[in-house]
């Protein structure tokens, strides 16, 4: 009997609710724990307070004055919170966050001791950069790295401890975390489309980046998830034969919340709103144990800061609950796993959003301008955009009945679609006055109309338009939102700087009207675009075939889809931009391959370890004890008991069979990750493991499930599906 297993599963069973007993309303408790404006007003000078709200609007720098001004009134703050400790809160290259706590507390020449904090420690700090990724950029020995303030994501309290969201980079500058690049590409789509907003309205003067992200995961008992070392040690399950019962009822989805994870999510909740992270949907997801939340739009980089909190807050709040969360986009097999759809768009600062139809023809056409840039700038760099979304775990995702392929396409709708078909018609050159009253009556001024009826949805599309925004929906649900909002907002800026660029050109050179321009560009976008759009099935084998005549990418492992980053059009678009240098795409592309290879690897050894530690002796007891029932069978039937030990004979082959297969597949996966880490080019390791090593891993799995399928239960050591997916 194994007992891990059914200490777990007892220990599951006997959880006592952990109940929340929520008072007062959420409106006032929301951002009790941010530096936000309110507390700003009650704690800032006039002259620090409008300093850190030019910051936030224009990127103005602050100087060492303010900053010492700012840094009093943020300690001032924070210690009235309860807080000893602060520490520059970053996202380095391994996907997650950092942190490194220092106290206020400090002790002065004369034996005194004070609370300290200014605008040197506000502003930057040097933490020992040595063991994060930075794929070449520095070496090892050299320690210093530096973390520098982002004052347009408030500085938050968070287990007695102030946190000021930074970006980290290098002694020689280069950025060695996912904000930075992300900052500098909002900043990039700002200016452009702040540039391309004014032909529609002149009072706009900023454009904000959006995202609404929404996170699905599991939650499992805690007990039941330590007992797996492939769940410790990976965050999936590689082996176990799915249950009886899966998904197939759909009885989960949108299902009555379990009351033990109804009150995790009640706690979480409250957390949240503190933090201000403000989250406002949750419900059951399609698979057993799986849910989903979702907040109330942002801009995206406090979105960005926002989503990777919530992903720490999850875990330390389920870990008080006797619950675990799992972010892995698929920890178990044959049922859907995780994403994390990015919902973006662009809003200006006169409260339009540019992506939303408007009352009149120019605000619709604004509208079409922004979309159609939108679905070029896709089609232009669908490859890059395929890129962001790559990882190990997101490969498990992609491409299954519950995700997006990997061929990226546009579902826009049939309505939308045939509205561009008819732009696509327009006249080059200039227009009549019926053809200009024809398409803004008749074509342009229909859109709210169109848009109200188009209840559409298309699943299989990777990014989709939903009413007023996009949905890019192949972003794994633990994946670091920066990655994909950094290419998703650069090649949409760079975009909208061409498309200005023609339009003024035919303004200038061709003497046409501002509409009449618009309407030429956005006519040739329309047709060199649509190779992008398909509203059809991305699952069906007639799709990936025209989608090949299209020469769209299918690039379905991270390997693949990696190589585009040191392309010529990806360098090119990142330097011309000012988002990454050429020698920070390419770190970035060593670090993915590094990572990918590290993961592959690390599950490639809990396979050993599953195999001769757990399931093989298992499955030799097993033998045992059905070879000691046909002896004991022999030894009273004589020659007869082969007939009464038939049942017992076929299982022993079975079982026989299986052991040596999964023996032989294990021992020759052991070797080509031999042969792989043999390679010194990074690249050819990283196939070597996507090609030679991880296939592999299936067959393993089969021959695991099937003993798992003959051994009797009482002996199986590892927690079964059953057991994980349905104890409540």
């Amino acid at each position: 009997m194994s007992i891990v297993r059914f200490n777990a599963v007892r220990e599951s069973l006997s959880r006592e609710n952990f109940v929340i007993n929520e008072k007062g309303s959420r409106s006032k408790k929301f951002g009790n724990h941010v530096f936000n404006e309110e507390r700003m007003l009650q704690f800032l000078t006039k002259d620090a307070l409008a300093t850190v709200k030019d910051a936030i609007f224009s990127g103005a720098k602050i100087d060492r004055k303010i900053a010492d001004q700012v840094a009093e009134g943020i300690k001032s703050w924070a210690i009235t919170m309860g807080a000893t400790h602060y520490t520059h809160w970053f996202q380095p290259l391994t996907g997650t966050t950092a942190e490194k706590h220092d106290a206020f507390f400090d002790v002065l020449s004369d034996g005194r001791a004070l609370e300290k904090f200014g605008g040197g420690q506000l502003v930057q700090q040097e933490p020992d950069a040595s063991s994060f990724p930075s794929g070449g950029i520095r070496n090892t020995f050299e320690a210093r790295g530096y973390t520098a303030w982002d004052p347009t994501s408030a500085a938050f309290i968070y287990d007695k401890t102030l946190c000021i969201p930074t970006i980290f980079v290098s002694y020689t500058g280069e950025a060695l975390d996912n904000k930075a690049p992300l900052l500098r590409a909002l900043s990039a789509v700002d200016e452009a489309a702040t540039a391309v907003a004014k032909y529609f309205d002149k009072n706009v003067t900023k454009v904000n980046a959006t995202l609404g992200w929404e996170q699905e995961y599991f939650v499992i008992d805690k007990s039941l998830a330590y007992s797996r070392p492939d769940i410790v040690l990976t965050g999936r399950t590689l082996v176990g034969h799915h249950a009886a019962k899966g998904q197939q009822l759909d009885d989960h989805y949108f299902g009555v919340i379990p009351s033990r994870v109804l009150n995790f999510m009640k706690e979480l909740e409250v957390e949240c709103i503190k933090l201000g992270i403000p989250v406002k949907t949750r419900h059951n997801e399609v698979a057993p144990n799986q849910f989903e939340l979702a907040p109330v739009f942002e801009e995206a980089n406090l979105a960005v800061d926002h989503n990777l909190l919530l992903m720490d807050v999850m875990d330390k709040i389920a870990d008080k609950h006797n619950l675990k969360v799992l972010f892995h986009e698929k920890p178990f097999a044959h049922i859907n796993g995780s994403g994390k759809h990015n919902n973006w768009s662009l809003a200006t600062d006169t409260g339009t959003n540019l992506l939303s139809p408007g009352s009149t023809p120019m605000k619709n056409l604004q509208f079409l301008t922004f979309f159609i840039n939108t679905i070029k700038a896709v089609d232009t760099y669908e490859e890059l955009l395929r890129s962001s979304i790559a990882s190990a775990s997101n490969d498990h995702r992609l491409g299954a009945n519950e995700a997006p392929p990997a061929i990226f396409s546009i579902f826009i709708g049939t309505q939308l679609s045939s509205v561009l078909d008819e732009l696509e018609g327009v006249s080059k050159g200039k227009l009549s006055p019926e053809e200009k009253t024809e398409l803004k009556l008749n074509v342009v001024g229909k859109i709210p109309e169109i848009l109200l009826d188009n209840t559409d949805r298309n699943r299989t599309s990777p990014f989709a338009f939903t009413g007023n925004k996009f949905e890019m929906r192949g972003v794994g649900s633990k994946t670091n939102c920066s990655k994909p909002m950094t290419v998703l907002n650069t090649i949409v800026a760079k975009q909208l700087i061409e498309f200005k660029t023609e339009v003024d050109e035919l303004i200038d050179k061709k003497n046409l009207k501002k509409d009449e321009a618009v309407f030429n560009v956005l006519r040739e976008y329309i047709k060199t675009s649509k190779r992008i759009r398909f509203d059809g099935d991305g699952y069906s084998k007639e799709w990936e075939k025209e989608a090949k005549k299209r020469r769209l990418s299918n690039n379905k492992t991270t390997p693949e889809a990696l190589k585009v980053l040191t392309s010529k059009q990806s360098l090119d678009l990142f330097k011309s931009m000012n988002v990454m240098s050429e020698v920070e795409v390419s770190a970035r592309q060593e670090i993915e391959l590094e990572s990918y290879i590290m993961h592959v690897q690390i599950e490639g050894r809990v396979f050993n370890e599953l195999v001769y530690s757990h399931i093989v002796p298992a499955a030799l007891a097993y033998q045992n004890k059905l070879l000691k029932t046909v002896l004991g069978l022999k030894e009273i039937y004589g020659n007869n008991y082969k007939s009464m030990a038939a049942a017992q004979l076929t299982i022993l082959e079975q079982i026989a069979e299986h052991i040596n297969e999964i023996k032989t597949k294990t021992d020759t996966m052991t070797q080509a990750r031999r042969d792989a880490n043999n390679l010194k080019d990074l690249s050819k390791k990283a196939f070597a493991y996507c090609d030679n090593v991880k296939p592999y891993f299936d067959e393993i799995r089969y021959h695991s499930d099937k003993l798992e399928q003959l051994i009797e239960n009482e002996l199986w050591p590892l927690t079964k599906y059953r057991e994980l997916l349905f104890t409540k």
